[in-house]
């Protein structure tokens, strides 16, 4: 197959309409299996409009990855397309033009909302309790012929936006969840389509979401960036002669609907005959049952905090159909899906006025009923009054659960509940999959769906902890622990790069939040290794995937500022030994009600973190070019590992605390003296796992990291032996007991079916699905060499009797895959190789080392078996 560009794309954005960059770079991704074709240089085709020109610009470079933007920068809402060409070496073929791809800048100064201000409802504000849904609406007249037309909106809430009756793009819950008070996301949507000529209106639906509604522990906060709901919006339309616009401003009326409450842990509560039913739409006459429009006020306009957004919108992305309909012994109808998930239902129903449906969303059962208890104190209950006007089709708004069961109080007897009455909506932040897996073992293949599935069901505009109970943070350890993996399963550049904006705004004195954005409460500013050592992990790892060295500079000062005024030190440089850490949190040995009560000493597990991510800023000073920097943090690590040794090593290199986690890290982050030190603590290690009868003993520090040690040291098959064990604590106990995402604990359901009696106790947590890093970069053998995989390393290590796996990652450059087999007849395995890159290849059996160029490979190793 000749080689092609098959996607071209600005930044890190699958779609770049409304960007925050004057200068975007630009990247492309190749396909094709050409052998050795190397890129010698490229030309970019930039057409505009206004004013009509067409730039032609030519490089000779093999870049193909974030290349710079080549003519003048842009101006806010100006846009262009553009066409890549690429030039192989030599006497290579070069491709044709790409596809053209859009791309628009947003509204960039403050001057450009021309006079938009954010407007709140002429009415009092609930203070101490949800927030009703705000209707916003504006009638306008149109008398041009429309060439063009875009709407830039956000609101303090969360909002829908419509257009004549039509709801506008396809994002919910938007715009996400930020640090209001340093980033608040507008978002900009291509309307041209949705308005006519003549009378127009524009409505704005506003919900509190996180900006005003409940979020922590117990009874939470509320009210958190502002007790008032509110809506900023500007509709920009150009004609052949002309630009009009429409601005929120004092002249827009407001109301409330059919919507009494949405919250985000409690659910929906909907009554139809409260609906304004045409309230978006010309010509709309108020219902008598519905509630009186007012007029609306000014609130403060966060112009200083408006950005455009740097990751994906949250987005519907998949439907599943309902697979059984329960009854419980109390006689309840309970649905189940069949996978646990983070969405809503769709309902499709007809009965009588007043009639009321209840919709209680849970992630297990017990005693074949729903299992509420580890909601605490979120309801996740939606609450439906049907009109009694024939079939209704209903969803939520502003609210979101995390479920595979759904018990149904007051169905109408009338109306079938089966798969064509209610459907469940899978949502989550729109990232491009990139990672791809599956072997001969059923579990195997299942634990990576479990670690897709829960990835999918928190990476909800924030890196949530959890999608169900009355928590749903954004915790940095726990998202520090599964970022490597992330960027295998999706392209999280630009989500990572959103939110690590909000990390280091949110520093205090070098300080990061336990959870971003924070919150009273969980959300101080805390120091804690591997939560606050997030500000260096994240990136660092964001770079290895992505190749980005802009956001990695964007992020370095707070990386600094962290290790040079963040970390409580003692004399030695080393951790306070009075500080607070969270450790090894999740240890499996720790009691239900202690979690941080681990093995492994917090203190200790805190300085090896420390010099770890000491070296990872000595790598990023070095790719960035700040030698100063690099200087002074290998000195700062060349101490760190004295006293560190004396600290906690003994002469005989015997480590204070010999578990799997004080083992690991030292070992991961090669703090033994020697090579001859690190053998034998290896060794050890594995005696260790051995004894455990290869089951897991490591909370979050060392989950992450255990398998990756074992595998560089050679023990490859010790992690195997662990990864295949069924019985507590593994990781494929959760799946014997049907589980379709991974647990919070180990044992969050214990070996006879019981819940365990921690009230922490999530079935859908990405932190033990680190895993997924090891089983990508060994079971698939796929992993970068140089930041953004222009040379990978493809190094399939197969054993645990898995006999075939298939395993693809969609580099920035093209798809890396392996597709590999062990059988009577030795190991033989597929490569695919993208063009403009290479990949360093080991086989299994002899260990030799082969540069290869882009194309497709069969190699094959006949003298291997399994030992």
């Amino acid at each position: 197959m000749a080689v092609a560009i098959s996607q071209v794309f600005f930044e890190h954005h699958r779609v770049a309409l409304g960007i925050g960059e004057t200068n975007p770079r630009i990247s492309w991704r190749f396909q094709g299996n050409s052998t050795d074709w190397t890129q010698a240089g490229y030309s970019i085709e930039v057409s505009q409009s206004k004013p009509s020109q067409v730039g032609l610009f030519h490089y000779n470079s093999s870049e193909s990855v974030l290349v710079p933007w080549p003519t003048v920068s842009f101006e806010s809402a100006e846009s262009a397309t553009v066409r890549v060409r690429a030039y192989g070496q030599g006497d290579q073929h070069d491709t044709s033009w790409s596809d053209p791809v859009s791309v628009e800048a947003g509204l960039l100064t403050q001057d450009v909302w021309s006079g938009a201000i954010m407007i709140g409802a002429e009415r009092e504000t609930e203070q101490d309790a949800p927030h009703q849904p705000l209707l916003f609406r504006k009638e306008f007249s149109v008398e041009n012929k429309i060439e063009k037309a875009r709407l830039y909106v956000t609101a303090f809430g969360l909002y829908e936006a419509s257009i004549n009756g039509q709801k506008v793009g396809t994002a919910v819950l938007a715009p996400g969840w930020q640090s209001y008070q340093h980033r608040q996301v507008y978002d900009t949507y291509d309307v041209t389509d949705l308005l006519a000529s003549g009378d127009n209106v524009l409505g704005i639906h506003v919900g509190e979401g996180w900006y005003a509604g409940r979020l922590g522990f117990g009874s939470g906060e509320r009210n958190i960036w502002g007790d008032s709901l509110g809506a900023l919006a500007l509709l920009v339309i150009s004609s052949s002669n002309e630009t009009q616009v429409v601005r929120t401003d004092t002249t827009w009326n407001a109301s409330t609907g059919a919507i009494i409450t949405s919250e985000i842990y409690n659910g929906e509560v909907y009554d139809s005959k409260l609906e304004q039913i045409g309230w978006s739409s010309p010509n709309f006459q108020v219902p008598e049952s519905a509630a009186e429009w007012t007029g609306v006020k000014e609130l403060e306009t966060p112009y200083g905090q408006l950005t455009a957004p740097d990751g994906p919108p949250i987005r519907p992305v998949e439907e599943v159909k309902l697979q059984e309909v329960l009854t419980s012994p109390t006689g309840k109808k309970i649905l189940d899906f069949g996978q646990n998930l983070v969405g809503y239902l769709r309902l499709r129903v007809e009965g009588p006025e007043g009639a009321t449906i209840e919709l209680k969303h849970v992630e297990v059962l017990q005693g074949e009923e729903i299992s509420t208890r580890p909601l605490r104190n979120a309801s996740q209950t939606d609450r439906i009054t049907l009109s009694g006007q024939g079939v209704q089709t209903w969803e939520p708004t502003f609210t979101y659960h995390g479920f595979r069961y759904v018990q149904v109080d007051g169905w109408p007897d009338d109306s079938p509940l089966d798969e064509n009455s209610v459907t469940a909506i899978v949502i989550h932040s729109d990232m491009q999959e990139t990672g791809f897996f599956e072997c001969s073992d059923e579990l195997i293949t299942r634990l990576h769906k479990n670690i897709l599935w829960s990835m999918k069901g928190n990476f909800m505009s924030v890196p949530t902890d959890c999608p169900q109970r009355d928590e749903r943070l954004g915790w940095t350890g726990d998202a520090h622990a599964f970022a490597p993996t992330a960027g295998f399963l999706y392209d999280t550049s630009g989500f990572w790069r959103g939110w690590m904006k909000d990390v280091q705004s949110e520093q205090v004195q070098g300080v990061p939040p336990l959870v971003i954005p924070t919150i009273p409460g969980p959300g101080i500013p805390l120091a804690a290794a591997i939560w606050g050592d997030a500000v260096i992990g994240i990136p660092f790892s964001t770079y290895i995937s992505s190749g980005d060295l802009d956001a990695l500079r964007e992020q370095f000062s707070g990386a600094t500022d962290w290790l040079d005024n963040g970390i409580p030190r003692d004399e030695t440089g080393l951790w306070s030994r009075q500080s607070f850490q969270l450790g090894d949190w999740l240890d499996p040995k720790a009691p239900p009600d202690d979690a941080g009560q681990a093995t492994t000493s917090s203190i200790f597990v805190a300085d090896a973190y420390l010099i770890y991510v000491t070296q990872l800023v000595v790598q990023m000073a070095s790719d960035l070019g700040f030698e100063e920097e690099k200087s002074r943090y290998e000195e700062m690590v060349a101490n760190l590992k004295v006293a560190f040794r004396e600290a906690w090593i003994s002469p005989d290199g015997k480590v204070a605390n010999e578990t799997q986690t004080g083992l690991t890290l030292p070992l991961y982050f090669e703090l033994f003296q020697d090579d001859d030190e690190a053998g034998a603590a290896a060794s050890r290690l594995q005696e260790i796992i051995a004894a455990n009868d290869y089951l897991v003993g490591t909370g979050f520090a060392g989950t992450h990291l255990l398998g990756l040690a074992l595998t560089k040291y050679n023990l490859t098959d010790t992690f195997y032996r662990m990864l295949l064990q069924t019985t507590l604590p593994s990781w494929l106990f959760a799946i014997t007991m049907g589980a379709t995402t991974t647990w919070e604990r180990w044992d969050s359901l214990q070996a006879d079916g019981s819940l365990n009696p921690g009230d922490m106790l999530s079935f859908n947590h990405y932190a033990v699905g680190s895993v997924g890093r090891w089983i990508y970069q060994v079971i698939g053998g796929l992993a970068p060499v140089t930041p953004g995989w222009k040379t990978a390393k493809i190094n399939v290590i197969p054993g645990g009797n898995i006999t075939w796996a298939k395993t693809s990652f969609l580099s920035p450059y093209g798809k890396f895959s392996t597709d590999w087999k062990v059988n009577e007849t030795g190991f033989h395995m597929t490569l695919e190789i993208p063009p403009n890159a290479n990949a360093d290849v080991i086989l299994p059996g002899t260990k030799e080392t082969r540069r290869l160029g882009s194309g497709s490979y069969e190699i094959s190793d006949p003298e291997f078996r399994f030992e």
